[in-house]
């Protein structure tokens, strides 16, 4: 009776024979709310900051926050990876691979995350002089590093988490793992940076404790509530260590776009800063910090478009039912265009409002984000299309494609128009370097896969 119970409990989803439209709403808004409520509380974060301790802070934040996206980006490089793995195996009614896979999942990344910290820890200084940050800057920089480094390792258990839950059929308590620790981290933040006055430290404490918290959902749920896929209990032999490297470099190859996404994420905020700090100063570095407060938004909104659709694609991708990949690729594709098309046009109609969110209307910081931002909302229309063309080429095992058109929008693009934009244009140069690079990404992977978006 209480196995009977807890199916109901349960989310119905069949990625084989369900109806492609309400099968995709049924994943895409729990996953679309999960990821906004989390772009929220970051903004929070940034609010609290802003108000409570001051622009320089938002700026100190902004240089860090490169660490995050490393981490995100490693956390999604094998949750998108185990997902598409695991999702074809099931397909094929293999259970124990699946099992296998996700175990190996969370093993290696969060040990891989675990190290990454330690190198920073032990290299603080020279890790936040390369991430842009200045002689003013760097006590604030190192208070907030220090702070933030322990909640890494547990938001590579959390990533990892939300798409190994949502395959096992869960998405609505995958949204839980973003929407419950954000509203702890949110009067944490407030907390410990008000009442107790802890300053910029304090942001980052909150920060680490909400990402334990949702790690320790996961925990939970993969011991206590999981269905389909489980944790196993891994060989320590010699050959299980070969299966675990050899299968952890298949979801490395599947998930690695995934991973390149977020560094051009950071690659963005990196090669920002420096620029921005050269043109503009460190009121240029925390107007800048607006807009990349305000970017995760639409990151988010379109990642989770693309993240609802993987499931279904991958499955029906191994199945053979080249028909629904078809369907849900438009599908995705739509979606995506019309939140670009939303992003770009709320970023600019409510610039003002948006930004005295964060700076103190008046300050010059103030001024230049309200100047820049409609510009660079631009990027939200372009970004959003790479977004759902990307997911598709990841889902369907097209990992070189993938690969190729994150590095053209994290690197080939992005550097030669930060640095020659600002020569052209000025001051909005700085500012129209992403939509640029954004909009000739797409222009390329239109020409290289003709008829792509008719599919």
């Amino acid at each position: 009776m209480k196995k009977r119970i807890k199916d109901k409990e349960r989310d119905s989803i069949d990625f084989g024979k369900s109806r492609l439209d309400p099968l995709f709403n049924s994943i895409f808004y729990p996953t679309l709310l999960s990821m906004v409520f989390a772009s929220l509380f970051t903004v929070a974060d940034g609010i609290f900051v802003g108000q409570g301790v001051g622009s320089n802070a938002l700026a100190a934040i902004n240089i860090v926050s490169p660490l995050f996206l490393i981490t995100t980006g490693i956390a999604l490089m094998f949750g998108v990876g185990v997902s598409v793995v695991a999702s074809i195996h099931l397909s094929h009614d293999n259970q124990k691979a699946a099992n296998i896979n996700v175990t190996q999942a969370f093993d290696v990344a969060t040990l891989l995350m675990a190290l990454v910290s330690l190198t920073v820890y032990i290299f603080r200084i020279p890790f936040l002089r390369l991430m842009g940050s200045s002689d003013l800057l760097l006590p604030l920089c190192e208070d907030y590093l220090l702070t933030i480094l322990p909640g890494c390792v547990f938001i590579i258990i959390q990533v990892i988490g939300t798409f190994v839950i949502r395959l096992d059929g869960s998405p609505k308590f995958s949204a839980s793992l973003e929407i419950f620790p954000g509203l702890l981290n949110i009067f944490l933040d407030w907390l410990f940076v008000f009442p107790m006055q802890m300053g910029i430290a304090g942001s980052g404490i909150a920060s680490s404790i909400s990402c334990a918290a949702a790690a320790a959902m996961v925990i939970w749920y993969m011991f206590f509530r999981s269905e389909s896929l489980k944790i196993q209990r891994l060989k320590l032999t010699v050959t299980s260590f070969y299966l675990t490297m050899r299968n952890v470099g298949y979801m490395v190859r599947s998930g690695f776009s995934s991973m390149l996404g977020e560094l051009a994420m950071s690659m963005v905020l990196l090669t920002g800063n420096y620029v921005f700090i050269r043109e503009l100063g460190e009121d240029g570095v925390a107007a800048f910090s607006v807009a990349c407060y305000l970017y995760p938004i639409v990151f988010m909104v379109n990642n989770s478009v693309a993240q609802s659709a993987q499931p279904i694609i991958s499955f029906n991708y191994g199945a053979g039912n080249s028909y629904r990949v078809r369907r849900a690729f438009r599908i995705s594709f739509s979606t995506a265009t019309i939140c670009g098309v939303l992003s770009t046009t709320i970023l600019t109609l409510a610039a003002k409002p948006l930004v005295s969110l964060f700076l103190q209307e008046g300050s010059k910081a103030y001024q230049i984000a309200v100047e820049g931002l409609p510009w660079f909302s631009y990027s939200a229309i372009f970004f959003a299309m790479n977004v759902a063309i990307i997911g598709y080429f990841q889902a369907t095992e097209q990992n070189l494609r993938a690969t190729l058109c994150m590095l053209l929008r994290g690197l080939v693009f992005l550097v030669p128009a930060f640095i020659f934009m600002p020569m052209f244009l000025s001051p909005q140069g700085v500012w129209l370097a992403v939509p640029v690079t954004e909009c000739m990404t797409l222009g390329v992977i239109l020409l290289t896969n003709k008829g792509i978006i008719s599919r």
